[in-house]
């Protein structure tokens, strides 16, 4: 076992990187050593920044013997490709969520890494936030009771936030679906035990110049009787970051007079200067985010026998049966450090991270089966579910 950094190769140098960016540059557990992007442009700042190598290719990247794992943060699309060459050049994967679009591809991403020897961890997600963790871990105590109900919801300006064309395409991973709806899912599955039996779901899709879901609301059934409602809506109306203390997703204070900034950016746009926007969120371009609080994926409410559990950005508000109280989630030192975790104790320590490739798989599955409910009008059966790998399995 060594101590030295996890010395890290980035696939994808846009905006999924730029919201990592923090967490690299504040924790001493990883190195970026290379990187690998098809702009020129951030190729060049990737080396200005962090001394290491720009690369035009995932194959270059991921046979430069300076790169122990790879960090995938490219488009949805193309995380099958990109996972597969780096599991048979022997390294350790993080990659993005979703794991896949397809539930085949994502089955070939598991095998790969399986057969190569090496972890592959999804994320990061919101399952990761420290509030989560901390809620899963009192859940799993058994402090407060049985776990009979969870809660969540998300309203949001997603849909309306700068766009390549396919990611208004369902098909191609674009929408609410699988951007989006996968962070819910994760963590209600982390706070319920992983094991969703069925799901009966709806959709909205209800602006035809952004052809895709922009909304669904789902009923989940788990193991050992608790049932959790999902609803999300990307529509750029209400914001239920008021509801989080003005607290952004990524742990920012929400600036005065914001609201509505999303649509007003797009207004007169054709979907080429849409596409121009989008780039000056990456890398060498775009900024980071200031965050003084924890992440978060909007309020999340799970009720226990004796105690209702509310997430914040902060921690814990427990409301008992004659007292309420607060449990601390501290933030920092840097942001997204539980990612950084996982990453260190699969590469350093050989842990198994509790976001597996087989559990982005299930979750994966729960996103299709939103698709397939809505379409179909009936309920769907789960049956690729897991529980983490920190988790045994319970009566």
């Amino acid at each position: 076992m060594t101590s030295d950094p996890v010395r890290l190769g980035v696939a994808g140098l846009g905006r999924a990187f730029m919201l990592m960016v923090p967490t690299f540059d504040a924790d001493p557990r990883v190195k970026l050593v290379a990187a690998a992007a098809p702009r020129q442009e951030s190729r060049d700042a990737f080396e200005r920044e962090y001394g290491g190598t720009g690369h035009e290719t995932i194959e270059a990247l991921c046979a430069d013997p300076a790169v122990e794992a790879v960090y995938i943060a490219t488009p949805h699309q193309m995380h099958v490709d990109h996972v597969l060459a780096a599991a048979k050049a022997g390294k350790h994967i993080l990659v993005e969520k979703p794991l896949a679009i397809s539930m085949e591809d994502a089955d070939r991403m598991v095998s790969a890494a399986r057969d190569a020897g090496v972890h592959l961890i999804v994320g990061p997600s919101h399952s990761f936030d420290p509030p989560v963790d901390l809620a899963a871990r009192l859940i799993e105590s058994g402090e407060f009771g049985q776990l009979r109900m969870i809660q969540a919801l998300n309203y949001t300006d997603f849909l309306y936030r700068p766009r390549r064309p396919e990611e208004l395409r369902t098909e191609e991973g674009g929408g609410v679906l699988f951007s989006q709806a996968i962070h819910q899912i994760d963590v209600v599955r982390r706070l319920a035990g992983g094991m969703a039996e069925n799901i009966f779901a709806m959709t909205g899709a209800w602006d035809p110049k952004r052809p895709t879901e922009g909304a669904f609301t789902a009923l989940m059934t788990f193991q050992g009787g608790c049932f959790a409602n999902l609803t999300y809506s990307g529509y750029a109306h209400f914001d239920s970051d008021i509801w989080m203390n003005d607290v952004g997703e990524l742990g920012q204070v929400k600036k005065a007079g914001s609201y509505g900034g999303a649509r007003r950016a797009l207004m007169d746009l054709n979907p080429d200067d849409e596409a121009r926007l989008k780039t000056t969120r990456t890398f060498g371009s775009g900024t980071t985010v200031d965050a003084a609080h924890n992440e978060h994926f909007g309020p999340v409410i799970a009720l226990c026998d004796r105690a209702d559990l509310k997430l914040t950005p902060d921690g814990i508000e427990v409301f008992g049966d004659t007292e309420r109280s607060f449990i601390e989630a501290p933030f920092g030192p840097a942001p997204r450090r539980t990612v950084i975790d996982a990453l260190v104790g699969a590469v350093r320590n050989d842990e198994p991270p509790a976001q597996t490739g087989e559990w982005g798989l299930a979750s994966l599955e729960v996103c299709h089966a939103i698709l397939q409910s809505a379409a179909s009008g009936q309920p769907v059966a789960l049956q690729r579910q897991c529980r983490t790998s920190q988790q045994e399995p319970t009566e």
